[in-house]
């Protein structure tokens, strides 16, 4: 077969269509209703999810002025899907039989449960399921719901969707959320070099200059 001449922009794929989808999804997912974390009530399916702070804990209280109105301004975005997503191990019509999204949210609530400090009844959650092929949005709607509003504990402050890395893998550093909100006791085992308390509150404190 003959060698054909590079060109770059032979490769690039752009769709308006596609654009238009994301700016949809977005559009429903934050008009979706508000509960309590978790969610009062179990249910199936897969999807993303955004948690909100509205209490008065240093150094989260400017996020209760700034979504006294309305819940604009998220703490955290995630998705939630089933072990062999990844891999394209497990069918579109099976994702909406799992409880993944609502372990997920049931999961972080245990979580902020264990922070001293924290008051579980301030933190609230809003999420978007989706079901048979449209599931292949959850990866580009969770990113560009993180692009869009920058949530503190995605760009800011790292590891407060970690999980036990398990036996042997240790060494690591313990996340920049277990420094300053100690409570996983999985956490205390990792003995990596981490960052000081005062390094990550630092980096709070200008997350909050930058938003004027």
């Amino acid at each position: 077969m003959k060698n054909v001449k590079f060109d770059r922009n032979e490769h690039v794929y752009t769709s308006e269509a596609f654009v238009g989808i994301v700016k949809d999804a977005i559009r429903f997912f934050n008009g979706t209703p508000v509960h309590s974390l978790p969610p009062p009530e179990s249910f199936l399916g897969t999807g993303v999810y955004a948690i909100y702070y509205t209490g008065s804990s240093s150094p989260y209280e400017r996020f209760s002025e700034l979504n006294r109105l309305s819940y604009d301004y998220p703490l955290y975005i995630g998705k939630a899907v089933p072990k062999g997503w990844r891999q394209s191990r497990i069918s579109h019509s099976s994702l909406h039989q799992s409880h993944e999204l609502y372990n997920r949210l049931r999961e972080h609530g245990r979580n902020i449960k264990l922070v001293s400090g924290f008051n579980i009844d301030d933190f609230k959650c809003r999420f978007v399921i989706f079901e048979d092929a449209a599931s292949d949005m959850i990866g580009s709607l969770e990113a560009a719901l993180i692009k869009l509003n920058k949530p503190l504990w995605n760009t800011v402050i790292d590891g407060f969707g970690n999980h036990d890395p398990g036996k042997g893998r240790y060494e690591q550093a313990k996340s920049e959320w277990d420094v300053i909100h100690p409570g996983r006791q999985w956490s205390e085992k990792c003995k990596g070099a981490h960052k000081s308390a005062h390094e990550i509150f630092s980096k709070i404190e200008k997350y909050f200059k930058n938003l004027g």
